[in-house]
């Protein structure tokens, strides 16, 4: 099934009749131009799903210069833009460079049919995760805006006059924060207050109880999943945490992992990446982490129950939550 549309650029028709022909049968529709200077025009009129631009045109012909010019200017318009270079000079510090400038991929002159079509098809799903992942952060920004309207902490006993101080304290942090709490104290009021008290306040908050996720569930539910990945999986689904790139991820009842999901979360927060079920590549992500849970962790990490190391990660600071005052 057909599928996505395609602007490319290129400065030769020759190319530019030849990846017609090529791609016409696999995707919905495709736009081709000579001249860079149109890419905002087809940005605005025809918005394409992936981006093939030439690197080199005809005023510089081996530096790259204006491939990277005109990258920038498309990044600058749509920051999700999926752009895949042509080129015929590709080389290992190009590539490096050019993903570090927002490129996704390279193709190169003269291409080969089968990869070819496998980096368009791979970028076309990047396309496709990212306007849903742009999509439901604007769901989520929206009921967070009328779910927090008049958010208010009220509290006069010293118990809750500590948790104000504790907040004050943190609110130029960009720490991970854990805290600790019996049931019914308030600790998602107290982590959306530090929310609202941080740097990245204005952001997405993306919470999740971690103790109503069966373990089956773990993965797909804080990961997501590529189409295809199991047998429910009729689209691509991104997890929580790559919904909460760029802001906030809440992890109630944290201390209800079992250890092997304890090693899964460990290992995403290490490496500051996720890889959805039934994906290849991994996705970057850049969360700020509260927790929180009603168990005496510490005595669970001398038990062996709760990972130490896991412990580390998600304490940079500690924030109590007591009973002795109300919220609003």
């Amino acid at each position: 099934m057909k599928q996505g549309k395609i602007l490319i650029i290129d400065d030769n028709e020759d190319v530019l009749f030849a990846l017609n022909l090529l791609l016409e049968p696999y995707v919905e529709q495709i736009r081709v131009t000579t001249q860079p200077e149109r890419i905002e025009h087809f940005m605005e009129s025809y918005v394409p799903d992936v981006i093939l631009l030439d690197m080199n045109f005809r005023r510089d012909a081996i530096s790259g210069q204006e491939g990277f010019f005109w990258l920038e200017k498309i990044k600058k318009a749509d920051p999700d833009a999926v752009v895949l270079f042509i080129t015929a000079y590709a080389d290992t510090e190009k590539a490096v460079r050019a993903i570090k400038a927002g490129a996704t991929d390279f193709i190169p002159k003269p291409w080969e049919k089968e990869k070819l079509l496998a980096t368009l098809s791979a970028a076309l799903k990047l396309r496709e995760s990212r306007t849903e992942v742009r999509s439901l952060k604007r769901q989520v920004a929206a009921l967070e805006s009328s779910d927090e309207e008049g958010f208010e902490i009220i509290g006069e006993s010293n118990a809750m006059q500590e948790i104000f101080a504790t907040i004050e304290k943190l609110r130029h942090t960009d720490a991970n924060i854990l805290i600790l709490g019996e049931n019914g104290t308030g600790k998602d009021l107290v982590a959306r207050a530090l929310y609202h008290h941080s740097p990245r306040n204005g952001q997405v908050f993306v919470g999740i109880d971690l103790g109503s996720i069966p373990e089956s569930l773990f993965e797909s539910e804080l990961f997501g999943y590529e189409k295809g990945a199991f047998t429910d999986a009729r689209r691509d689904k991104p997890g929580r945490m790559e919904v909460a790139t760029g802001g906030t991820l809440f992890l109630d009842e944290i201390g209800n992992l079992s250890m092997p999901m304890q090693a899964k979360l460990l290992t995403a927060i290490e490496k500051q990446q996720i890889t959805r079920l039934g994906a290849t590549r991994p996705v970057s992500i850049d969360v700020r982490l509260i927790s929180a849970t009603n168990m005496n962790i510490r005595a669970m990490v001398e038990e062996g129950t709760f990972r130490q190391d896991l412990l580390y990660r998600i304490n940079h600071r500690t924030a109590y939550s007591s009973s002795s005052g109300a919220w609003e």
